[in-house]
């Protein structure tokens, strides 16, 4: 038993290596798109605080959510959180797993780059509607009477620049559209796109049905904000993913990874077999040949025997 653990773990280490060599190859190689996509990700918290600068508290607006759905409150507030946090992280552990498990489609920093492409397009898109009309936010805390409605200027430029806690937790202004469909909606056309598995897939769509409930419920935002979510993030992701480049077949794996002193020797053999069966490494300078009294006549035309040629002369 102890010798099976350690050679499963020895396995397992291996295939970690790998994948790591694999992956810091094409950091190295994309790394500029990864660093502009977190950028990306500061820049829409800060427009988001800003926004709580200027919000001004008011009467909740009409909502047809709001009738059918009873309200969370406070107190049970975290369980829309509870299942944003759960998509979130469910998704992030699912990019890293070719580092564990055999069955590899994706190449983790190639995801990555698809995924901030989608999140920082769509916030860009956030950013303009929520800056074109503050509405009063119906959150608990947004309301009249909160003190974290409105927000004291910033003393310091240091203050302005920090968007953590305060800024993700309790944020106000930032409405239309909700940034938490477009997380959800993101990831799970992702998966749906690249995963294996028929029943996630099916879980992962019915999650976003009920967090959209949720965030109804717990009056995050109006019933506006998570309808505009669902046809722009989906939209988005559609024609963004169209006019990137396809992620490379995960079986090609020479394309990333230098070839190994055994896969080499292996290919030398391969070569060397053709040669001597008459083949050319080169599938285009393969010509069709014939054989006739032990010689070899190539593109169909028969080398006549030497005796053959001195009777016909």
């Amino acid at each position: 038993m102890t010798l099976y653990i350690g050679r499963e773990s020895s396995k397992l280490w291996k295939r970690i290596c790998a994948e790591l060599v694999t992956e810091i190859n094409l950091l190295a190689a994309n790394w500029k798109y990864l660093l502009a996509g977190i950028v990306g990700q500061y820049i829409h918290g800060l427009a988001a605080r800003g926004v709580h600068y200027i919000h001004r508290p008011g009467p909740t607006l009409q909502d047809a959510g709001f009738f059918l759905l009873p309200e969370l409150g406070e107190e049970r507030a975290y369980i829309s959180e509870t299942l944003f946090t759960f998509i979130f992280l469910s998704f992030v552990l699912w990019t890293f797993h070719p580092f564990i498990f055999k069955s590899k489609k994706i190449y983790t920093v190639l995801i990555w780059c698809r995924v901030l492409a989608f999140l920082v397009t769509c916030q860009f898109l956030r950013i303009l509607t929520f800056y074109s009309t503050q509405l009063p936010g119906p959150n608990y805390h947004c309301r009249e009477g909160s003190k974290l409605a409105r927000l004291p200027p910033p003393e310091t430029v240091f203050e302005a620049l920090v968007i953590v806690p305060k800024g993700v937790l309790y944020g106000c202004g930032d409405l239309i559209f909700s940034s938490h469909m477009i997380f959800s909606l993101t990831f799970v056309r992702t998966y749906q796109k690249y995963g294996t598995q028929r029943f996630i897939k099916q879980l992962a769509w019915l999650l976003v049905v009920i967090q959209s409930l949720l965030i109804v419920a717990s009056r995050k935002h109006y019933t506006v904000d998570v309808v505009v979510a669902w046809y722009t993030v989906n939209l988005v992701v559609f024609f963004i993913d169209k006019k990137l480049a396809e992620l490379p077949d995960r079986s090609v794996a020479s394309l990333l990874l230098p070839l190994s002193t055994k896969d080499k020797d292996s290919k030398t053999k391969e070569e060397n077999h053709k040669l001597l069966n008459g083949m050319s490494g080169d599938p285009a300078d393969r010509r069709q040949r014939t054989q006739v009294n032990g010689k070899i006549s190539e593109d169909g035309n028969t080398v006549v025997h030497a005796d053959a040629t001195m009777n016909g002369a």
